[in-house]
């Protein structure tokens, strides 16, 4: 049996820009994405805590330690610059290996430095 559980997972991060005129993707601060364990071009899930919306995009590399978290073309549409947002990434695991995974979580801050994860 193959089972889907969160690889990686950015709580409550803050939307730092939107693009709606950009191709796509969500940009996050690199140090961001090495803490997770998120790849680029992986496809994530976004939960915008302050409104509901909730969506699917994939991922785009920002600068380390920049604290961006940038979501453009159509994703733009679903946040504003200072909601917070949940970013998720998954993996299809086999039993033996979902009951030995450890979820990569990362706490940020308001500028989306690293608490702890």
């Amino acid at each position: 049996m193959q089972i889907t559980l969160v690889k990686g997972k950015i709580h409550r991060a803050s939307v730092t820009e939107t693009d709606l005129h950009d191709e796509g993707s969500v940009s996050i601060d690199r140090a961001l994405l090495d803490a997770a364990g998120i790849l680029i071009s992986e496809r994530v899930e976004i939960h915008n805590i302050e409104t509901g919306a909730f969506f699917a995009t994939y991922v785009a590399e920002a600068p380390r330690a920049s604290g961006v978290i940038n979501l453009n073309g159509g994703a733009a549409r679903f946040a504003m610059p200072g909601d917070k947002i949940t970013i998720v990434a998954y993996a299809t695991l086999n039993d033996t290996e979902a009951s030995l995974f450890p979820p990569r979580v990362v706490l940020v801050d308001r500028e989306n430095r690293i608490l702890s994860g």
